[in-house]
Order: structure tokens, then sequence, then C-alpha cells
């Protein structure tokens, strides 16, 4: 399949300067493509996953990738209709440059006739004086045009500065200086950037005469209209520092099947065959949550590695009794216990009582030594019939962790500290 009816199948191209010149650009030859990330945050979010994995999408097909990270653009920002941004020092955003740069190494190859390139527009950025930028870029970019701008228009009123209204202007430039130092003839993104995108396509052919491509896929929501790629902890991060590898894991397989065959087109390798079995299987038994699992295992490989996924799956599977506790790393555990919710001891001979009680599997004290002479208590996936026991430290995961369950579903930790 071509790789634009593949990314058409997936729902990834909302709009784009023309799909059959760009069919007859891909099939006349090597390709470059680009696609930027600003960092305004020491991490990407799951919101960027779909733009790396289209990427790779891209470059297997046989097209080459220059995966942009914007040392200058991060500085100013795109504006956004909330308001003006917070200008970060530029140590500061050097420093997430890098971080940025090592965060999507993983989604591209480096070797061979297409292989990926890592490039910074502060390279070129710095290199303009005031007077060259006004001449040879600003010069081609009508004002009318650039107020059109849904999100100018709406920060007319309450304000907008010069370094955000002129941000359309660096990201134009970018592709044009992509263009002229490595051919690179095609630019994608998310929708939200069709704008400025387009901006960049009509400024080379102004400025060079060359005709250049683009498209952007639609910005990923949910079926109930919320935001996508939050959790209840807030934004989920690549950083596996910031968001778990257990916690990444845990964002996917907890999708809902509302959502999750949009979501296996949009960011899963898999091909069509195979989406389609993983569909048939969640209308069928949608309680296995086959497709859930299968996209937060491929994510989760793809971001973290086999061996963290190996120990995420382990983990998901051991708090609730189908593994075994005591086998997993302390960090797993640690990531997988913040999760489900960590209570915290500094006070020792600590019953079973109290541990289910303000782990939060229980209301009560009460409520605690009904589950536990009902047989519904458990520490370690071991059941306890005494709630008034007092918990050793023998018995603590890593010296200092413990595992509370109440029946099958409901789980918790605690951590005994000092």
């Amino acid at each position: 399949m071509h790789i634009l009816d593949d990314l058409a199948w997936r729902g990834l191209i909302q709009d784009s300067t023309g799909t059959d010149a760009l069919r007859e650009h891909i099939d006349a030859g090597q390709v470059t493509f680009y696609i930027g990330f600003d960092p305004t945050a020491p991490s990407l979010h799951v919101g960027h996953l779909m733009q790396l994995i289209t990427a790779r999408r891209l470059q297997q097909a046989g097209l080459r990738p220059l995966l942009l990270v914007g040392g200058a653009t991060g500085q100013i920002g795109d504006p956004r209709e909330v308001g003006e941004r917070v200008m970060n020092p530029p140590e500061v955003v050097a420093g997430w440059v890098e971080k940025i740069r090592a965060q999507v190494s993983p989604f591209v190859t480096y070797d061979g006739e297409n292989g990926a390139v890592l490039v910074n527009n502060l390279d070129w950025t710095s290199e303009m004086g005031v007077v060259e930028f006004l001449r040879d870029v600003g010069k081609h970019f009508p004002v009318s045009k650039m107020l059109a701008r849904d999100v100018v228009k709406s920060r007319l009123e309450s304000g907008i500065s010069f370094t955000e209204f002129s941000y359309q202007l660096l990201q134009s430039n970018d592709f044009f200086e992509l263009n002229r130092r490595h051919g690179c003839t095609l630019q994608f993104g998310g929708s939200d950037q069709w704008g400025n995108i387009t901006a960049g396509v009509d400024f080379i052919r102004r400025r060079s005469g060359e005709h250049v491509h683009a498209f952007v896929s639609p910005l990923v929501t949910k079926a109930d209209g919320t935001k996508f790629g939050k959790s209840e902890g807030g934004a989920v991060w690549l950083d596996g520092e910031l968001t778990s590898p257990y916690a990444f894991y845990q964002f996917w397989v907890n999708s809902s099947d509302a959502d999750v065959v949009r979501y296996l087109k949009c960011f899963s390798l898999k091909s069509h065959a195979e989406l389609e079995e993983l569909e048939r299987a969640t209308a069928e038994k949608p309680a296995a949550r086959l497709a859930q699992k299968a996209l937060a295992e491929e994510l989760t490989t793809l971001l973290h590695g086999a061996e963290e996924t190996a120990h995420v799956v382990a983990a998901s599977q051991a708090l609730f009794g189908r593994g075994e506790l005591a086998d997993l790393p302390e960090s797993t555990l640690r990531a997988a216990l913040v999760e489900a919710g960590l209570a915290e001891f500094t006070k020792p001979d600590v019953t079973v009582a109290e541990a289910m009680k303000e782990s939060g599997v229980v209301a009560s004290l009460g409520e605690a030594r009904r589950a536990a002479k009902e047989g519904g208590a458990y520490l370690n996936n071991v059941r306890v019939s005494d709630p008034a026991a007092v918990i050793d430290q023998s018995d603590l995961l890593h010296g200092r962790y413990g595992v509370i369950r109440r029946g099958k579903k409901t789980v918790a930790g605690f951590e005994v500290i000092g």
C-alpha cells in the first residue's frame, strides 16, 4: 500500500497542499521531510507521539526525516488563545533542547540512505541580524494574511506581542532553510499548525520559486470530548522521570473501548489486518481489553524498551495477584504503587487494618475487619485473617513497601519510612 493511502486509512491526513501532487513527488524519488518540536517544557507529551510515529511510518516508506527541535522558536512560543507565553531563559531552553533531542531519537533510525538527521533552528536563526531578517524574510509576509489567523484575531483585543505575532515568520524560515540546506520538500504536523506550515510553503515559493508540499493530521481527542493526553496526575510525559513507564503503560491500558480502535490506527505500527483483528476482539470480548494491552505494550516498548516494558507488565499483573511481587524491581514497584495510591507510615507497629484504611482500600478500621473476616483482605497477595496483626519488616517488599488489596480489584500500597 502506498504510504499516503496508509495514512489516509489511519485518519492521519486532515489537510494537505495536494495529495495527488505529493504522491507524484514521492513516487519520483527520495523525499526529505521535516517535523518540528518546540522545547516549551522539559519533555514532550503523548500529544506529540502521533507526529513522532508518523515520522517513523514515513521513514519506513523510504522518506528521509529531519527532526527539528526549536532552540530558537522555543524561546519565542507560538501564539495561543489563552494569552501570552512566559519567556523562558535561553539557558533553560537550551537544556530542554537536549532533553527533547534524546526523546525523539528512538522513533527513527540514523543509518542508510534515508537516515534521520537531528537539527536545531537556532543554528541558522542566530546567524541572522534584525535587518537581514526583516529584509529577507519579513518582506514576503502580507500583514493582512497574518492578521487573518484565528489565533491572532482572538488575541487582538486581549493583546498579542510583536514577538509572538512574528513566530510564523521564524517557522516559515525554518522550512526555507531546511529546503536550502537539506533539500527538504515536505513538512507535516498537527492541524493546529496548518497556518504556519502553509505560510512556509508560500514563503519558499515567493523567495526561491520552488514548489514544496505539506500535510497535517487531526488533533487527537477522546470520544467524550475531553482532552487527550491527560491523566489524573496531569500531562502524560514521554520522559520516564516525569511519567513513569508504569504510568505511561496504564494510560493506554485505561483507554475506553470507544477510543482504542482509533488510537490503534493513529499510534500503532501494526498492519491493517492485525488492527482489524484487534478491533474484532475488542467488540467480542471487551472485558479482556486485548486492544488496550496490545497498544500499551507496543508504545511502552517503543519509548522505554522491551526490558522496562516486561517489568511494567509483570507489575500490572502482580498487583492483582497474578504474579510474584518480590520479583519486581523497586523502581517499578514504587511507580505502580504511586499510581494505585501510596500511603506513608513513619511509626512502627502498623497493623494490617491501619494499612488498609490509610491506603484507601477501605473507609474505616471496621470495614477492614469485615473484609478480613470475609476473606477479602490481602497483604502482598497473601490472604490475611487477622486485621490486628502487626506488619513486620520481613513482610515488606524491598524492606519498606506493602501491597494491600481488598478482593480482586481494589489495590493500593504503603511505604514504611524510617
